[in-house]
């Protein structure tokens, strides 16, 4: 057996095991009073104009406004937001991307700033991932625009995930982002009362 098939023997095996979890688990818990989903996602970059263009000229998101500077001579930033106390938010600008969540993205400088950013593999490792209706030609267009994208596209065939075709690609600066598409949908889409929520339909 190849090293591939062997991986996703295991990973599939992994995926049923954590649907056969996930299904078994009680009712759910009872939300943060008024919780009504994730309304942001809020990231670090190396250089904001860089990071907003790419999300707008390469990805197609929508810029939207900006906060300005956020800096304090006392220790507000230590408290507020738990970095050090002369940390400066030199701008920070929300960013619209299709029918999904907004993003937050942040330029800082601060005295004991780590300039390299987690790997996957890290703690605090992240990703972002984008839904696309054709794999293939998201993909060329991304290569098409000097874009690095990690090998090729993989398809899930076992599990909750069977169907889901997903390739990772970074950022000029190094962030993880991810292409996922599954235009006949997922396994785990006949069985689950609740579905993942699902940028293709706005109600779901």
């Amino acid at each position: 057996m190849s090293q591939t098939n062997s991986f996703r023997r295991i990973l599939s095996a992994a995926m049923i095991s954590a649907g056969l979890a996930a299904a078994s688990l009680p009712a759910q818990a009872e939300p943060i009073p008024g919780m009504r989903g994730m309304q942001h996602i809020g990231i670090t970059v190396p250089n904001m104009n860089e990071a907003v263009a790419f999300f707008r000229d390469i990805l197609g998101c929508e810029p939207s406004f900006t906060f300005g500077t956020f800096k304090f001579d006392d220790d507000w930033m230590a408290r507020h937001l738990d970095v050090h106390p002369r940390a400066t938010i030199s701008d920070f600008q929300m960013v619209r991307c299709g029918n999904g969540t907004n993003l937050e993205v942040f330029e800082y400088t601060a005295p004991d700033q780590n300039r390299r950013g987690p790997r996957n593999s890290d703690i605090g490792g992240h990703h972002l991932a984008f839904y696309v209706d054709d794999m293939d030609a998201a993909v060329s267009y991304l290569k098409a625009k000097g874009v690095r994208v990690l090998d090729s596209p993989s398809t899930f065939t076992e599990g909750p995930a069977a169907g889901l075709t997903w390739v990772y690609f970074l950022a000029p600066w190094g962030l993880q982002l991810e292409l996922v598409s599954a235009p006949n949908g997922m396994a785990h889409e006949k069985t689950l009362q609740r579905k993942l929520w699902d940028p293709r339909f706005p109600a779901s």
